[in-house]
């Protein structure tokens, strides 16, 4: 372990949009970190290598600068403990593994997937949690060797304690117990020699010199699998935090199925960073009424590990709002507010794009406003009347189109106005419609208005996480219209 002081980190996956929890966590480690004097580290857990892409990745590191986070180690600026990607560290894993295997606490495993499905589905059927019964730990070394020998596939899964319960102490839980017997026997090691998450991040952690692991409450049930590969290895343990999980108003869980969710969608819309970080860093301190508005170095000096709330954090828009007001009325001057709008304006070429494909389409500047506002508006909620005059197009078959379209667009690995349109053209042919049939209502629920921006490039600027926010909003509206047409 560390000897200079605390040593913690964001380890992000860059599977998708970055999430406002990943920020929520990363500030957790770096007010941690700075309050006391430790190492604030970023490391990219890209062992999912069907979901991983280059770009989810500069989306991390873009969302996490955006946020005003400067780590001091990882894959954009080194430190004596890297490579700070996964995918890059993958034969560091292996001897760990081998070693486990060797002191008999871990085994090959030969189950195909249909016979786990097969086994997962009789569990279920008998009222039982599904795991792993442990079938392959029982084959003797001779079989085992000349398995491997002829080239079957196997994952390595790791051994359980049939009795008693792990015990450990959370930083914010206090003391936790779970028993063995809720603990599933993990793969540790993929068949593509890949390790998973749960082996990686221990052995990760442990070769970066990580003092403590502050992570959402969801990883709490990981803790025993955790702390027993630390147990075999030999290795000492982290301090563990598992911060409660960020909801809604109504207590739901925070998700981009039901509201945004994205870190990007919140720059876009024109919040400022500072404000989201004061928004977030309430949940980690105490205040008196009225000392809500906060900088970075307050954040550091009021943050307290010791006296952290468990009840939740919930993520109150409306708050975020009023700090965002306050942080634009009552921390920038004039000149600093102009510059910030320009910077927003130009975040992502959205101006500069926008203005290039507005020049062929207008005959004098003020009709910019109308035809280009779309890209820099908030809250744009389409009207009823504008899908109405969509031709041939009755409410249902909007609606149709509106939810086909949003699990095609989840999908997408790359964002870009080829992608979007090589989509929607393929969606059409799978819905046996014209293309023109299927962008009518898109062109409504992107701009508000059936006149606008060439479709695919609107939607390649105005980015994944504003589009996904678009379409949930349209939907809503025209389903409203179909409850009005069966009432009339």
């Amino acid at each position: 372990m560390s000897t200079t002081g605390p040593r913690l980190r964001i380890a992000p996956s860059p599977t998708g949009e970055p999430h406002v929890g990943t920020a929520y966590t990363a500030l957790f480690n770096y007010l941690y970190a700075k309050k006391m004097g430790g190492t604030f580290i970023l490391r990219i857990e890209d062992t999912d290598a069907t979901r991983s892409t280059p770009e989810f990745e500069k989306n991390v590191l873009d969302a996490l600068k955006w946020c005003g986070l400067e780590w001091d180690e990882g894959p954009d600026v080194g430190g004596p403990y890297g490579p700070y990607r996964q995918s890059d560290r993958k034969d560091l894993y292996k001897p760990y593994v081998d070693r486990l295997v060797a002191d008999g606490h871990a085994f090959h495993c030969f189950c195909t997937p249909e016979r786990l499905e097969r086994m997962r589905a009789g569990q279920r059927a008998e009222g039982k949690a599904p795991k792993y019964d442990g079938l392959c730990m029982h084959l003797k070394a001779e079989e085992v060797k000349a398995r491997i020998e002829a080239g079957e596939p196997n994952v390595v899964r790791m051994k359980i304690p049939t009795e008693g319960a792990c015990k450990f102490t959370d930083g914010v839980y206090g003391d936790v117990e779970i028993p063995w017997d809720a603990v599933d026997m993990q793969v540790l090691l993929k068949a593509d020699g890949m390790p998973t998450y749960h082996m990686a991040n221990v052995v990760d952690d442990h070769m970066m010199k990580i003092t403590h692991v502050a992570r959402g409450e969801e990883w709490l049930a990981s803790v025993p699998k955790h702390i027993l590969l630390y147990t075999y290895l030999g290795l000492e343990p982290p301090q563990f935090f598992h911060l409660p999980l960020m909801r809604n108003p109504d207590k739901s869980k925070l998700s981009k199925r039901k509201n945004p969710t994205s870190i990007s969608y919140y720059s876009a819309l024109g919040y400022l960073p500072e404000a989201l970080m004061n928004f977030l860093g309430l949940f980690f301190i105490q205040i008196a009424e009225g000392e809500e508005l906060m900088d970075m170095s307050t954040l550091i000096e009021k943050f307290d590990a010791d006296n952290l709330n468990k009840s939740g954090a919930v993520f109150d828009t409306q708050k975020l709002e009023w700090l965002n007001g306050r942080f634009l009325r009552e921390t920038l001057s004039e000149e600093d507010f102009i510059l910030r709008v320009a910077a927003w304006a130009s975040e992502n070429a959205r101006l500069k794009e926008g203005l290039k494909l507005s020049q062929s389409r207008i005959t004098k500047l003020g009709e910019l406003p109308a035809l280009m506002g779309f890209l820099l508006q908030s809250d744009m909620v389409p009207q009823a009347e504008a899908f109405a005059k969509i031709k041939k197009t009755n409410p249902e078959e909007i609606l149709e189109i509106l939810k086909a379209v949003q699990p095609v667009l989840e999908k997408l690995v790359e964002w870009n106005a080829t992608t979007v349109e090589d989509a929607l053209r393929q969606l059409a042919e799978d819905m046996d419609k014209k293309l023109r049939t299927v962008v009518a209502p898109l062109f409504v629920a992107m701009s508000g208005s059936s006149r606008s921006l060439p479709l695919f490039d609107s939607m390649a600027i105005l980015g994944r996480a504003v589009v996904r926010q678009r379409l949930k909003t349209a939907e809503g509206v025209v389903a409203g219209m179909v409850v009005e047409e069966a009432k009339k």
